[in-house]
């Protein structure tokens, strides 16, 4: 488990200059596509009873960091740590839009299928901690770090409402997507499957 790993992956993610990080396990556009021919089309489901809360994120990764920290560490650049694992300095690129920034506070680990998302597609059936560990999730490309105001704008949106305006992202955006639906067994609409089928076009 990624737990188990923490460690090794921090000391060698602050030793390391100038790594382009990506998300873990973004699968091939073959393996892609076989996975988005399996998922199951229906409706959305009720937002009735969604919480944020619902899903515990930022939770505890051990050696005084949280997932977001860890999310910072493996997409930045140079990144640098203080106290415990609180981040001092570094640069993060964010494919989404293209900007590169020198803060912390500038970025945000977007959720690439949304809290909300999920629970429209399955998620309200879970439990809490099957919540947490997709929230949480560090080993499928289910976390990013991105620009904070675009990851705003992306809300809870679905690819048929919102993708990134960087259309060299577009291929791996939908491979991400669609990798994470598939391995948490999340449902899609006709349209979402239409944006994807699009998105993977891409590639």
């Amino acid at each position: 488990m990624a737990r188990s790993i923490i460690p090794v992956l921090l000391a060698a993610s602050l030793q390391a200059a100038n790594v382009v990080a990506t998300p873990p396990n973004i699968p091939s556009n073959a393996v892609a596509q076989t996975q988005l021919d399996a998922l199951t089309v229906a409706s959305a489901g009720s937002s009735s009873g969604y919480s944020r809360d619902l899903f515990p994120h930022w939770i505890s990764q051990g050696n005084s960091c949280d997932t977001r920290d860890l999310v910072l560490v493996r997409d930045g650049t140079g990144v640098t740590t203080g106290t415990g694992c609180s981040i001092s300095g570094g640069s993060w690129y964010s494919p989404y839009d293209g900007a590169t920034w020198t803060q912390a506070s500038d970025v945000d680990i977007d959720h690439v299928v949304p809290l909300a998302n999920a629970w429209r597609s399955g998620a309200s059936g879970w439990t809490t901690d099957e919540r947490e560990a997709f929230a949480n999730d560090l080993d499928n490309p289910q976390l990013i770090a991105v620009t904070d105001n675009v990851n705003q704008q992306k809300g809870d949106s679905g690819p048929e409402e919102w993708i990134p305006s960087r259309t060299a992202y577009h291929c791996t955006y939908g491979k991400m997507w669609v990798a994470v639906k598939y391995t948490y067994g999340l449902t899609v609409t006709s349209a979402e499957k239409s944006a994807l089928e699009g998105l993977l076009d891409a590639c």
